[in-house]
């Protein structure tokens, strides 16, 4: 099948589907996406990369030249990209073609407390593909429901704690969070570049990678699944009475799985931390405003923000702005409060001893709630197994680990056992 063809495809699907009447996970689509397909079928085919030819679909936090880049926020609706972000210029490079951008939950779940997952004042409420009665979680929301609903294979989000990894796991798709700093932050609207990563979302790991590889300045190395037999599985079970029934039989089952095909398994417990929070309210003024300087957008600070949330209460604030008020007022944006340094400190502390802890496994799988790994910059990763729910959505394993190839080995090996 031609470019043109996949393309055409696409499009058909995300007007189809993704739009208002449907899911609503399409902010806008790129109207140059035919040309971008007329362009690669008409290059030298000894070019053809991996990816060559994949729609995909970008989040609306990240810059794609000539769209709107809004995070999902009215309050930034007249910032247009003069230039793709590195992770989309790489994207190109290898050949894929841009279909569009995604909703998402708005500032990546950065606006307000209980901000339902997928609502933005710019794009209004992601639908889940599976049912309208299920949350599609966040905040990489759109992007997850057209990879579930097939609009696209592949989707790029991003992660400060789990907007890819939860949302992937609860829409039945992979999700991959890289460690932080391996993917390039400029262009992307951000909370916290301490703990923020653009990321890739697909229905098998597979493609994840594939996904995830041409967003990188240098390809990922060819990765083979871990022999099940030598995998080093530890379990962590922090809060594992939190999560649903449901999710902990899959759990358990997977585990049982695993050993049968000759996995070690061990128990660990990494609690989550307050610390995080304290960092991303940190650098979220610092950063957003670093971003906002440069962009075409035409309110420059936080401040400015608020103000225009507060004046329009009726479009703004049907969820309130808490989040970003205590960004404003209760921090200096120095990047020198007592209480930030604390907090940077005890993330230092906590990666010494994380790593030291995870040393000799390949993965750890997440029972419940913590957020030690996106804390300490660890990859992690969400595989989708065969056993599904009661609306049919499949259920996952959330995995994390230290050395980012290792983890991704055995994610491979992981997927084969649980998947079948």
């Amino acid at each position: 099948m031609s470019v043109y063809e996949q393309v055409t495809q696409a499009l058909a699907k995300a007007k189809k589907l993704g739009e208002k009447a449907g899911l609503n996970c399409i902010a806008e689509l790129d109207p140059t996406a035919m040309q971008q397909a007329k362009e690669l079928d008409a290059r030298d085919q000894t070019e053809i990369s991996d990816f060559w030819g994949t729609p995909v679909l970008i989040k609306d936090n990240i810059d794609v030249k000539g769209l709107h880049t809004t995070a999902g926020s009215l309050a930034l609706d007249d910032n247009i990209a003069t230039e793709d972000a590195p992770v989309i210029r790489n994207l190109r490079k290898n050949g894929a073609v841009i279909l569009g951008k995604t909703n998402m939950t708005e500032f990546a779940n950065y606006t307000t407390n209980g901000m339902p997952g997928g609502y933005s004042s710019r794009g209004g409420q992601v639908i889940h593909a599976a049912n309208p009665k299920l949350s599609p979680a966040g905040s990489s929301s759109g992007s997850a429901v057209a990879v579930a609903a097939g609009i696209v294979s592949a989707a790029v989000g991003t992660d400060t704690s789990f907007s890819i990894i939860a949302c992937a796991q609860e829409n039945g798709i992979c999700g991959l969070k890289p460690p932080v700093g391996t993917l390039s932050s400029e262009g992307i609207i951000p909370i916290s570049k301490t703990l923020d990563s653009a990321g890739a979302m697909a229905k098998n790991f597979t493609d994840t990678l594939r996904l995830y590889s041409a967003m990188r300045e240098d390809p990922l190395p060819e990765l083979q699944a871990t022999d099940s037999t030598t995998l080093k599985i530890a379990v962590n079970t922090a809060n594992w009475n939190m999560v649903s029934p449901g999710q902990n039989r899959f759990r358990r089952r997977a585990t049982r799985l695993l050993k049968r095909n000759g996995a070690s398994i061990s128990k660990i417990r990494q609690m989550p931390t307050p610390f995080q929070s304290v960092i991303m309210k940190y650098e979220f003024k610092a950063h957003l405003e670093e971003y906002l300087c440069t962009s075409s957008a035409s309110r420059k600070t936080l401040k400015e923000i608020i103000e225009y949330y507060e004046s329009n209460p009726e479009i703004m604030m049907k969820y309130g702005n808490t989040l970003l008020k205590a960004a404003l007022e209760e921090t200096s944006g120095s990047l020198q409060d007592k209480e930030y340094l604390a907090a940077m400190e005890e993330r230092n502390k906590s990666i010494i001893k994380v790593r030291e802890e995870l040393a000799d496994y390949d993965a750890v799988i997440v029972c419940g709630p913590t957020n030690i790994m996106h804390f300490c910059g660890l990859p992690s990763v969400t595989i989708a197994g065969s056993q599904t729910n009661l609306f049919g959505v499949r259920r996952g394993l959330i995995l994390y680990g230290v050395d980012e190839y290792r983890l991704y080995r055995a994610a491979l090996a992981i997927e084969k056992i649980i998947g079948n």
